[in-house]
């Protein structure tokens, strides 16, 4: 999801050579903000998140042109699904007539579980994305193996999460754990004590997510 923002290596190249910062700076800004709000959203520091959200939006609404503002709220969407966290992407489907992008909109369709046309999504969701509208969900779940992208995983991950197997959920455990996205591992953490019937697994799932929530 990150990748909907980065910019061109010509111009990035042009930005290193140049004395004069480049015209379109809120742009870099702009996706400079949103980087560092999923960093801190997916390891639960929460106030800097906000503040980085803040920035992003600031940064969009320098311009007439909305489709960054679009990405924004759809990338704020997604990281809230990824996670479990409801959301309907509201903020996206607000601005949505006025922005007028396929691709955008292909991946709001993706996000919130709607029939998309995987041809005006990112290359990381086309398989993906064609198990999903098939309702072919184990072929969804295998496909998960080949998507090395992190967050686009987790986020994958969690459109099928009622259809995962308990592997599956460990997998993403363990992938959340080993970047430190504390919200994403108490996330899959949950999942996983819901959907277990090891009474012994259940108490030690339930244990980690107590010892996780906890302040001291």
């Amino acid at each position: 999801m990150i990748k909907i923002f980065l910019i061109t290596f010509s111009l990035l190249i042009f930005s290193a050579c140049s004395f004069k910062a480049p015209p379109n700076q809120w742009q870099y800004q702009g996706a400079s903000a949103f980087e560092s709000y999923t960093k801190n959203f997916l390891n639960s520091n929460e106030t800097l998140a906000k503040n980085d959200l803040s920035r992003c939006v600031k940064h969009a609404k320098k311009s007439a042109d909305l489709s960054m503002l679009g990405r924004i709220y759809l990338g704020e969407c997604a990281l809230n699904i990824s996670v479990g966290i409801k959301d309907r992407c509201q903020k996206y489907t607000s601005i949505s007539d006025i922005v007028d992008d396929k691709k955008l909109d292909a991946y709001y369709n993706f996000i919130t579980l709607q029939n998309t046309k995987p041809k005006y999504l990112d290359a990381k969701y086309k398989k993906f994305a064609s198990f999903l509208n098939a309702s072919s969900f184990k072929e969804a779940e295998n496909e998960l193996k080949n998507i090395t992208n992190t967050n686009t995983k987790l986020l994958c991950a969690s459109l099928i999460k009622e259809h995962l197997s308990s592997s599956s959920r460990d997998d993403m455990i363990k992938i959340a754990s080993f970047h430190g996205y504390k919200k994403s591992v108490l996330f899959w953490l949950d999942e996983e004590k819901n959907a277990t019937k090891d009474m012994k697994k259940k108490e030690i799932l339930s244990k980690k997510i107590k010892i996780l929530r906890s302040k001291s």
